[in-house]
């Protein structure tokens, strides 16, 4: 079975208020999401909450890469997209497997992909960040699968 998980991290020299801001606001909106991760809610209620987050701490969302249903395959289905509304989409169910992950910026939303055909960078050259955690989803929240 595949998990996926990611941090963002800044180096001493690179931390300003800015990106301190982008830090904490992305990993505050993940776990913000994960705590409406329950079974029979819907995916729309985890985007609300991630959403309403990170415009609290002013960040773009970066709406092409969402969360997703993990498994046998990397990128299964449900997308938790970073942006909703509460009350739609997919209903989650006891036992599913999902990856909730926010990828923010401080500047354009819009990326392009490097030609090393993997590395995703922001049009503008403006920080990003990302935190993710895969979990199972239980009747009564989730359990956290992947370490930080």
């Amino acid at each position: 079975m595949i998990t996926d998980g990611g941090i963002s991290v800044c180096i001493d020299n690179a931390l300003t208020p800015d990106t301190k801001r982008l830090l904490e606001g992305t990993e505050r909106a993940l776990y913000d999401g994960l705590s409406l991760v329950k079974a029979g809610r819907h995916v729309g209620d985890i985007s609300d909450a991630i959403e309403r987050t990170l415009k609290k701490y002013r960040l773009g969302i970066v709406r092409e890469l969402v969360g997703h249903g993990v498994g046998y395959e990397l990128h299964e289905d449900p997308e938790i997209p970073n942006y909703g509304k509460a009350g739609r989409g997919a209903v989650l169910q006891e036992g599913m497997t999902i990856a909730v992950e926010p990828i923010t910026t401080l500047g354009s939303t819009d990326i392009y992909q490097a030609r090393d055909g993997w590395t995703l960078l922001t049009v503008d050259a403006s920080w990003s960040a990302q935190f993710e955690h895969t979990v199972v989803v239980t009747s009564t929240g989730c359990e956290i699968i992947t370490q930080a």
